[in-house]
């Protein structure tokens, strides 16, 4: 059973990132367009894709919680990796909910920001990525 809750955890996890690393490409199309139309047609877009895997985020917490829940209160205290994974991961979760307020932002037309600024912004959670995938296979310590 833990296999099969180890990795509906991992796909949940593909999915959620594969549209948040998504989600800000999207931004840098918008913050580059001068049209009302296309301007229009990227919130919608964002929108519903900020919406589609949202409960993708939830279910990767949902399975997650539920691994440590069956490894076991001592197999938690014992995981010095899991304690950083778990940080690295509140940090994802973070800039979740920051591109839901850029996204909002888009929405009114009050984006503040350039497209140099959302491609970099694109790039920044591929680093956490590394270092969760990095903690949670190698489980340095």
């Amino acid at each position: 059973m833990v296999l099969w809750i180890k990795a509906l955890h991992v796909f949940f996890m593909v999915a959620w990132l594969a549209g948040i690393f998504y989600l800000p490409r999207l931004f840098v199309y918008h913050a580059s367009t001068e049209d009302a139309n296309v301007k229009a047609q990227f919130s919608i877009m964002e929108k519903r894709l900020w919406f589609f895997v949202t409960p993708f985020a939830i279910l990767t917490a949902v399975f997650g919680i539920t691994l440590i829940y069956l490894y076991g209160v001592a197999w938690f205290k014992a995981s010095g990796w899991l304690h950083v994974k778990l940080t690295l991961l509140f940090a994802i979760y973070g800039y979740h909910i920051y591109l839901y307020r850029l996204m909002k932002a888009f929405e009114r037309d009050d984006n503040k920001h350039s497209s140099k600024f959302y491609r970099i912004l694109n790039e920044a959670p591929v680093l956490l990525l590394l270092a969760i995938v990095i903690l949670a296979v190698v489980k340095p310590f």
